[in-house]
């Protein structure tokens, strides 16, 4: 696990938040009491940096409780525009999925919606997506160059507890308080709890608590706190897991009877109009990662480090289908200069003239750092 910093996370993780964010309800210390041998701090970070585990399947259940009304999921509402409803869904209520990994390019992410499913299936450089909802496939084919190279493990909003523990490990610097908390059980696995605790006060989150295996050092579940409450607003956590290589052929995907199959082509070398075969092949992975990420945003300043930093992104960074969906407008509020999304751990700032302000930070901030833009 390579941990990336705060400044690249916060545009890939914060705005997708707002579109497709989720956590799980099932309590930290299940079971019986544990006692696991005393470690420091610095010896679990360590844990977890030297975890070396590649192959599972398990289920992952997930719940959000940011202070948002619940969206329909049936209705003309949300079935008038499948494509934003299911990821904003993702915003409210409990969610489970399963997971299936077999090495980087082995991945199976099965997400349950209220009857439908929607499923990520990649083998080696074959990927195919695939929604219930409206018995709809999407298929690509990875550069076999690139194919090692490229996570698709996030695909459809639901990540697995430790690429989000990835990511807030990468807050860690010395704006971060990095503690050990009481010992725990998650999926039948004792663990470490290593408490993240943010030193600003111009920060919505309170506390981040990553469940380590005291095994293998894989992170099992990630729980946020808000500022000033007691009860977490996001949780993510394994609530079954196997260890072990699947079998191989969950990795194989044909799509239903009727299915309606989308060709995704990646651009070869005469359409990106490159010069060498590097730039081709740095191209074709920006293209794919793009691809199996379901979104891509990018930021074009920052504003403040650590915890309390605002991103701003370009007009355009909100996908079409969402920007124009009824919905966002059950979750927005309007504001002098644009609307705004706040929840218990995030805000984020619609400006009238299309740009876009993120952070866990106040309303109040993004406002100002608009107005000062």
């Amino acid at each position: 696990m390579t941990p990336r910093n705060l400044m690249k996370w916060l545009p890939a993780i914060v705005i997708p938040a707002v579109i497709a964010v989720g956590a799980l309800a099932v309590p930290l210390t299940a079971g019986a009491a544990v006692d696991l041998p005393d470690k420091t701090p610095a010896q679990v970070l360590a844990l977890v940096g030297t975890s070396t585990v590649d192959a599972l399947s398990g289920t992952i259940a997930q719940t959000s409780e940011l202070g948002l009304p619940e969206l329909p999921t049936t209705g003309p509402t949300a079935s008038g525009n499948a494509g934003a409803a299911s990821p904003l869904e993702l915003l409210t209520g409990s969610h489970t999925g399963r997971v299936y990994l077999n090495g980087p390019d082995n991945i199976r992410l099965q997400v349950l919606d209220n009857l439908a499913e929607r499923d990520l299936v990649r083998n080696g450089s074959d990927v195919w997506l695939y929604n219930s909802k409206d018995n709809s496939a999407t298929h690509v084919t990875l550069p076999a160059t690139d194919a090692a190279d490229t996570d698709a493990t996030t695909h459809g909003g639901m990540a697995t507890p430790e690429q989000l523990a990835a990511k807030f490990l990468a807050a860690v610097d010395p704006s971060t308080t990095v503690s050990v908390g009481t010992d725990g059980s998650v999926a039948g696995r004792s663990v470490y709890d290593l408490v993240l605790t943010p030193k600003t006060a111009g920060t919505l989150v309170g506390t981040v608590s990553i469940s380590v295996d005291s095994e293998t050092g894989l992170p099992l579940a990630v729980e946020v706190t808000a500022r000033g409450q007691e009860k977490p607003a996001f949780r993510i956590a394994f609530t079954e897991l196997t260890l072990g290589a699947p079998d191989a052929s969950l990795f194989t995907f044909s799509p239903p009877a009727g299915a309606s199959v989308t060709e995704q082509a990646l651009p070869d070398a005469a359409s990106l109009g490159q010069k060498d075969a590097a730039d081709q092949h740095a191209a074709a992975q920006a293209e794919a990662k793009k691809f199996l990420e379901g979104v891509s945003v990018h930021s074009s300043g920052v504003d403040g480090t650590g915890w309390d930093a605002v991103v701003e992104l370009p007009a355009g960074s909100v996908p079409a289908e969402l920007s124009s969906s009824p919905l966002l407008g059950e979750l927005t509020t309007a504001v002098t200069g644009g609307r705004v999304i706040s929840t218990a751990l995030v805000s984020v700032l619609l400006t009238d003239d299309g740009r876009v302000f993120a952070g866990a930070v106040p309303t109040e901030r993004l406002q100002a750092v608009a107005e000062g833009g």
